[in-house]
Parts: C-alpha cells; sequence; structure tokens
C-alpha cells in the first residue's frame, strides 16, 4: 500500500465518521470533550477532585456515542474518564442539531 493509498484511507474514514456523527447527533443531549476523546452523551457527570495537592476531573457518561476512527463499536453504555487536562461539556440545543441544511455539509 502506497503512501497516498493510506492517506485516501484514513480520509475516507474520517468522511465516514463524519457521516454518522451526523446522522446520530440528533440522539443526544451533550457534547462533551477531553484531551484525548469527543463524546456524544445523554448523561453527565463531571466531579472536580482533589488528591496530594492536584486537581483532576472525573468524568462519568452514560448512554454515549465515542468519536473515534480505529473503533469499531463507537456506542457505549459507560464511560469513565479522569483527567487532569481541561473537560468541556455543552448541553446541545435542539435547534443545533440539525446539520444538514447547511452548506458544505452534504454528503
Amino acid at each position: 500500500m502506497s503512501a497516498e493509498d493510506l492517506e485516501n484511507y484514513e480520509t475516507e474514514m474520517e468522511l465516514a465518521l463524519y457521516r454518522e456523527y451526523r446522522d446520530v447527533v440528533g440522539l443526544f443531549s451533550y457534547v462533551v470533550e477531553t484531551e484525548r476523546r469527543f463524546y456524544l452523551a445523554n448523561n453527565v457527570d463531571l466531579q472536580v477532585r482533589s488528591a496530594a495537592g492536584e486537581v483532576y476531573f472525573e468524568l462519568t457518561l452514560s448512554d454515549a456515542w465515542v468519536w473515534d476512527v480505529y473503533r469499531s463499536a463507537r456506542f457505549v453504555k459507560n464511560v469513565r474518564v479522569v483527567t487532569f487536562k481541561d473537560v468541556n461539556v455543552e448541553e446541545l440545543a435542539k435547534a443545533e442539531l440539525d446539520l444538514g441544511g447547511q452548506a458544505g455539509f452534504r454528503s
């Protein structure tokens, strides 16, 4: 497999993942970003913890979808993330969920 073939394959995988995201985003209430992953979820619990003077975040998600091109099963029942990095949680407004009508995002 040439470098160009590999690049084309990765591009197609990312495009397929975006299409899947577009199809499922309406099923979820929250967008969650960590330093390593992007999630859609219906239930989010974020706890700020401290140990030995260090602050960290414990994030528990349920009924979730994971943005990961290398993962075959992206729907997960429960996710637990522990991180010292930033965590961003946003509640999706239902008006934001209609991506189909936006120019440039049609397949």
